[in-house]
């Protein structure tokens, strides 16, 4: 039906206005989302991480044993290309699609071989995990041509941001030879594919190829794949780099350590077998190389699947628990800890360097450029291979288990140290701390955290599965006042906003104010409440609290908001991956999980759902592993981000003063659609 002439007059009127209306929505189709916000899909500084992800998959590849070269040449035109002797990309007709399954690959989102690690999976292990990667690096180049050698034939096709200009062409290929075999990888291209990208320079900052950057990531592919060859061509100098390790991390880590080792390095490696699969995917486990050493700088770098977690991640994480575990064992069995001596983690990682590599089934990263690990049970599983390793390793080697054991209580005694203050004092004595608080044992700022928990129940599952150590409990009973219009000498009128002050340590003051923080008990103050509307509810009383009355935390950085599941999800197992439970944090991520679990081949309903009705329900041990446990729990800090005092101020008066009913009113009317009520 089409609309009175009027009426289209009006419409138009509308739209030019810049009124918000049907056609404002506007829909992103094939590669349009990377090329209008490339910062979401990759590093914008320079084109290193486009680059990286045609290495990466000429690496998963080689570790998938398929693969025994990766040839990389920097052109004089500025492009760089890619080859390797895998099996070639696939290049018939996809069955669904009736498209080239080597166009797909390089044009679609969310398509590739990586996502089904069953057992008839093409990648049992691998770091290109998104299917994003590579189709990325083609819509950020002026120019991308592929060629495949596969089953006696060859494939070429070329694009340019990210639109197919060449289209497939096949034709067989007896003699076929690559860049490959052009730098002495032999004579007959028998399967393989070669890549060769133009970036685009008005994606990047810089055009140019941090060079150190990319040394350092082939020599590191070179180590991590024991005997395969990796080549980097420059062809304007004529010049050939070519890494082949046999000796693996601990050749690396010996040449890269500045400063001598204080004991024989430890090392080792172990992979899940199929009697295993219980715990882990049969595969799953990872390799290290871990030298201690008195000064000089450190050398750290763990990898995933080869693909380098520069910011660390779970897998680290696992790491430092394993080796402190070991080595407070062994100190613990040898009577070797002074009196007044506690350890921690850090004192034990304070003086490691290491190479660690580990191989996760399905591994999940923060961000497409994979910078960090996130999986929580990447944690459990490198912990649980390297503690007993270290554990024998120290025993067979006394000697050198009391030097390491003085390196590291040396380090806690210096930390003791440092972190020693005098108790500030309060009227007439010292302040007298809540009842109710389950404080830590550690005096240590950088290292104390409170938690502001919800409820009695939850406060009681909290204190059994927290670390006493460094993790205090301040239990609030039912909701705290809204404090936004009470005046700060009424404020201790409140039981529970006095018990918040004295268990902090700092007075409440006024933005303007130069509080005393050096009473400050805590380096973190943790709102922990149920992931619901109520819990939501809790958590703006407390923000509007020490916003209005604690600034200078808030300034400080000391406020976080924990941010425990809704639900758990009991997965069967799928083919190489156990049954497992996994948490989702809000609905999004529930349909996320219940999606990953039908790709994985998981029958519909094999899974269960449970629903949190609050943080009591939960188990001492699911709260430490979902919400408390500083490796695997999601922490927000609270800041200002971009605004100022004045306009967050405003803000916070709209949504807390008693007199702004009506500013409340017409501010749910407006977004009032956007919001999703749980009731």
């Amino acid at each position: 039906m089409s609309l009175p002439s009027h009426k289209k007059s009006t419409a138009a009127q509308t739209a030019a206005s810049g009124a918000y209306s049907e056609a404002s929505i506007k829909v992103l189709k094939g590669l349009e989302p990377v090329k209008q916000r490339p910062g979401m899909y990759t590093r914008t500084d320079n084109p290193l991480h486009i680059v990286q992800e045609v290495i990466d998959n000429a690496a998963d590849e080689a570790l998938a044993g398929h693969g025994k070269r990766i040839a990389v040449t920097l052109h004089s035109d500025g492009s760089i290309s890619v080859d390797d002797d895998g099996r070639g990309i696939p290049f018939g007709l996809h069955p669904e699609e009736g498209v080239p399954v080597v166009e797909i690959v390089f044009t679609r989102l969310h398509a590739g071989g990586k996502f089904d690690k069953g057992s008839g999976g093409a990648y049992s292990f691998s770091g290109g995990l998104h299917g994003v990667g590579v189709s990325v690096t083609n819509a950020l180049a002026k120019r991308l041509q592929v060629r495949v050698w596969r089953d006696g034939q060859t494939a070429a096709l070329a694009f340019s941001g990210g639109d197919v200009i060449e289209p497939l062409k096949v034709a067989s290929s007896p003699t076929a030879t690559s860049a490959v075999a052009a730098t002495g990888a032999g004579a007959a291209r028998r399967s393989g594919t070669s890549v060769r990208v133009w970036p685009d320079a008005k994606y990047f900052e810089s055009a140019e190829l941090p060079r150190s950057e990319l040394v350092h990531l082939l020599r590191s592919k070179a180590v991590l794949m024991p005997g395969v060859t990796v080549t980097l061509h420059h062809e304007k100098s004529g010049e050939t780099q070519t890494w082949l390790y046999k000796g693996g991390l601990r050749d690396y880590l010996l040449q890269s350590l500045p400063a001598e080792p204080l004991i024989p390095l430890f090392e080792g490696q172990r992979y899940a077998e199929a009697a295993e699969t219980e715990n882990f995917a049969e595969g799953e486990g990872a390799a290290w190389c871990v030298a201690f050493t008195e000064d000089g700088a450190l050398l750290r770098e763990s990898y995933v699947n080869l693909i380098p977690t520069v910011a660390g991640g779970t897998h680290e994480s696992g790491l430092k628990d394993g080796l402190f575990g070991a080595i407070k064992g062994f100190i613990e069995m040898h009577a070797l800890l002074p009196k007044g001596v506690k350890l921690m983690p850090e004192d034990v990682f304070s003086r490691a360097s290491f190479v660690l590599s580990a191989k996760v089934l399905d591994p999940q990263f923060q961000g497409q450029t994979k910078e960090r690990l996130n999986s929580r049970d990447a944690l459990r599983l490198v912990s649980a291979y390297t503690k007993p390793g270290l554990e024998l390793w120290l025993n067979q080697h006394v000697e050198h288990g009391r030097k390491l054991a003085e390196l590291v209580i040396k380090a806690a005694q210096t930390r003791q140290r440092a972190s020693q203050k005098v108790e500030k004092k309060k009227g007439s004595g010292v302040a007298v701390l809540p009842g109710k608080l389950t404080d830590c044992e550690s005096r240590d700022l950088s290292m104390n955290e409170l938690f502001l928990v919800e409820g009695d129940s939850a406060g009681g599952s909290a204190k059994m599965g927290r670390d006493k150590e460094t993790q205090a409990i301040l239990p609030l009973r039912g909701k705290v006042l809204n404090a936004w219009e009470v005046e700060r000498d009424l404020l201790f009128k409140n039981n529970e906003i006095h018990d918040i002050s004295v268990a902090i340590g700092v007075d409440p003051h006024g933005v303007n104010d130069a509080p005393d923080l050096s009473g400050l008990r805590y380096g973190k103050v943790c709102i922990l409440s149920d992931a619901d509307v109520d819990g939501s509810h809790i958590q703006v009383l407390l923000l509007t609290l020490f916003f209005r009355h604690f600034p200078k935390l808030v300034d400080a950085g000391v406020i976080h908001v924990a941010r425990p599941p809704l639900f758990r999800v009991d997965a069967p197992a799928r083919g190489k991956k156990p049954a497992a439970k996994l948490y989702a944090l809000d609905e999004g991520e529930l349909t996320a999980i219940l999606d990953k679990l039908r790709k994985e081949g998981a029958r519909e309903g094999s899974w269960s759902i449970s629903r949190f009705k609050g943080l009591g329900e939960m188990s001492a041990e699911q709260l430490w592993e979902t919400t408390l446990n500083p490796d695997t729990r999601r922490l927000l800090t609270v800041s200002l981000g971009t605004l100022d005092f004045a306009s967050t101020e405003n803000r916070f008066n709209q949504l807390m003063g008693k007199g702004e009913a009506a500013a409340r009113r017409e501010l749910m009317e407006l977004h009032g659609d956007a919001v999703e009520v749980d009731i």
